[in-house]
């Protein structure tokens, strides 16, 4: 029982040193994305989330589709590409107007409209700007927005990752979703892509 408490202890600290070594590490230029190098340190088990209505299937699928959507722009926001960030953004703009509201009744859909307005305020200033790092301010917004929109109704069926990069933004943090959980950072790119974590799993 010793022997395997220390290397409990030795497997943590382990995975804690990668983590600060995959989120030190800069690189002073882009360089292009490769998809194969993909690191995922977690030393806990990552919580599993359900939603806080109850709704048709239907209006979750509907998210869903916006979270495909926004799976490309955050894509787009790997590769550093700002003009990629405005077509995938105006993407995900067409996704959530389908949004059909009239499925929600009550509290559901009087938090949607809040939850709605956030998300197209996000992706007009995302589409309004061609700065990479403007761009990944809204982006920050827009996941936040986006999460909020999942805890509250779930994907039907479908499963997100939330991710968080402890050095985002001046150090501030920043979240982001993913379909999976490999650590790919959007707000950093290819300069430390493999900074960050998994904190939640969405259904």
């Amino acid at each position: 029982m010793k022997i395997q408490s220390q290397l409990s202890s030795f497997a943590i600290v382990a995975a804690l040193l990668a983590l600060l070594t995959s989120c030190g590490e800069k690189k002073e230029k882009d360089q292009p994305v490769d998809n194969k190098e993909v690191a995922v340190v977690q030393t806990e088990a990552v919580a599993e989330s359900t939603p806080q209505y109850v709704v048709n299937e239907q209006f979750q699928k509907q998210v869903a589709s916006v979270l495909t959507n926004y799976i490309l722009l955050k894509d787009a926001f790997i590769a550093s590409d700002p003009n990629k960030v405005k077509v995938e953004a105006e993407k995900v703009s067409q996704a959530l107007a389908k949004v059909d509201m009239t499925l929600l009744t009550d509290a559901a859909h009087k938090d949607w409209m809040v939850y709605q307005q956030n998300l197209n305020k996000a992706l007009k200033d995302m589409e309004g700007k061609s700065e990479i790092e403007v761009q990944r301010s809204a982006f920050k917004d827009l996941s936040s927005e986006l999460y909020k929109t999942i805890k509250a109704y779930g994907l039907g069926g479908a499963t997100a990752y939330y991710e968080h990069c402890p050095m985002a933004f001046n150090n501030s943090g920043a979240y982001w979703l993913s379909d999976n959980s490999a650590i790919l950072n959007p707000y950093f790119g290819s300069k430390m892509l493999k900074c960050g974590s998994v904190e939640e799993q969405l259904n």
